[in-house]
């Protein structure tokens, strides 16, 4: 499927620190609790994240990501997910956090 550009423009993806994490029982598999710190403009943001094959709660703590800031928020069990954190399947299907290489400024937008 082909898009233009201009429907690329309306996702608002940003680079967010993670400032909190938390086990997430009630999840069906096993997962995380994000709070994600996107700088003053947006704020701290709620996520789950599907992350525990290759992370722990301590390596993910200041660890910088990416999320898509402008989708409405979801419902996760008894949670409100307000961002989608991104990520990319390794070569079982388990979850990789797109990150950038280089710290970059809290809120900092993909283009």
């Amino acid at each position: 499927m082909t898009i233009q550009f201009e429907d690329f423009l309306k996702v608002d993806i940003r680079v967010g620190t993670i400032v909190e994490v938390e086990d997430f029982p009630e999840a069906r598999k096993p997962a995380y609790k994000l709070k994600i710190d996107f700088g003053d403009e947006i704020g701290i943001k709620k996520s789950s994240a599907q992350i525990t094959v290759h992370y722990t709660k301590e390596t993910l703590l200041n660890k910088q990501v990416a999320a898509v800031v402008n989708f409405p928020p979801r419902q996760i069990g008894p949670i409100m997910s307000e961002v989608l954190t991104l990520g990319f399947p390794d070569e079982n299907g388990e979850v990789v956090l797109f990150s950038p290489d280089l710290n970059i400024p809290k809120g900092g937008r993909l283009f």
